[in-house]
């Protein structure tokens, strides 16, 4: 069962004015995938709507679905005109191919990965892209060197950043690993284009064919 975190003030002081977090650090990366003359986008497991209120700023319109109704409550508290949904991404009844850009972070390893991956396909808009940043376990001895040389970078962005929480629950360890979440992708997606990153995250960005 997913672990609920202490809920943490929403205004909490940082010291270069934003909030920083392994997925903060790379929503640039999900945001260079929206495709130009995007007007819907949809964010799977939204949270209290970090993402989803930067994909406002370069989308018209926003839609974001999460289970939890403390984060959603967060979310709400900003005035902007982003549709929030209190429901299960997979069992909510989304039209297909209805959304021009999906994206989903740190979100994937509460549900199975194969079938969140072919539902969020599903509702793509032909050209549309979907851009997912992920975590998944790690395998030892083989990571070492990797798990090694992301505490190392951990260090150094805390020492300069303010690490910020996020209220909305966690599950751990990911259930898939770094190399079973790469297949899933090939098979979900052909053509996506799949990486792992330093900070315990991989990235995966897709775009469905227009025929």
């Amino acid at each position: 069962m997913p672990r609920h975190p202490d809920r943490r003030d929403d205004h909490m002081t940082m010291r270069n004015g934003k909030r920083w977090n392994h997925n903060i650090h790379y929503h640039p990366r999900i945001l260079r995938a929206v495709p130009d003359g995007a007007k819907s986008a949809l964010d799977v497991g939204c949270g209290e709507g970090t993402l989803a209120r930067e994909l406002r700023r370069v989308v018209p319109h926003v839609t974001g679905i999460d289970p939890d109704a403390a984060g959603l409550a967060l979310a709400r508290e900003h005035a902007d005109d982003i549709v929030y949904v209190e429901d299960d991404f997979l069992a909510h009844p989304f039209e297909p191919a209805s959304f021009d850009v999906v994206t989903s972070v740190a979100t994937l390893h509460h549900m199975d990965a194969a079938e969140g991956l072919t539902r969020m396909r599903d509702l793509l808009a032909p050209g549309g892209v979907l851009a997912v940043l992920g975590l998944a376990r790690s395998t030892m001895p083989g990571d070492l060197p990797r798990e090694l040389a992301a505490v190392a970078a951990n260090g150094l962005h805390r020492a300069t950043k303010e690490h910020w929480e996020h209220p909305s629950p966690r599950v751990w360890p990911p259930p898939v690993t770094y190399p079973e979440m790469r297949a899933l992708a090939a098979e979900a997606l052909p053509g996506s284009a799949y990486r792992r990153h330093l900070l315990w995250r991989y990235s995966i960005v897709w775009r469905k064919p227009r025929d």
